[in-house]
């Protein structure tokens, strides 16, 4: 498999957890850890889409602010995306513990609108790769 279709398969699965975002818009609807855990998943996928169509590697890891140092020392501008960092509270190694925060703190509408820019980006950077010409 070449790194843009690698790269589509994980947007692919990144789009589930943002359509399980938006059916958890409702603080009614499930805990922050749950939405949380959605939205950092789906940033976690779609960065390491990034990093694939980029042309680089990302190993084992679930650490946003790794993924995006790896990104930016590629070249790539990951300045509008910082504000993401802050999902790291909700990465897998910690869905098993009660995060220590007062209820509700996470505007799911602005995290979802964050996370559906940085989808969006990278969807544009895949279909980009996707038509340039290779091996000339």
């Amino acid at each position: 498999m070449n790194g843009v279709d690698q790269a589509r398969q994980m947007v692919v699965m990144a789009a589930k957890d943002i359509k399980a975002m938006k059916s958890l818009l409702s603080p009614e609807s499930a805990d922050d850890e749950i939405f949380g855990f959605h939205a950092q998943q789906a940033v976690e996928k779609t960065l390491k889409a990034w990093i694939t169509v980029a042309g680089g590697s990302y190993g084992f890891v679930h650490d946003i602010h790794v993924l995006l140092l790896s990104l930016r020392e590629q070249g790539c501008d990951i300045r509008r995306f910082k504000g993401l960092l802050l999902l790291n509270v909700y990465a897998v190694r910690f869905r098993y513990e009660p995060l220590d925060m007062p209820t509700s703190t996470l505007d799911r509408s602005e995290m979802l609108g964050k996370v559906v820019e940085l989808y969006e980006h990278v969807q544009l950077a895949i279909d980009t790769a996707a038509v340039r010409p290779t091996g000339l």
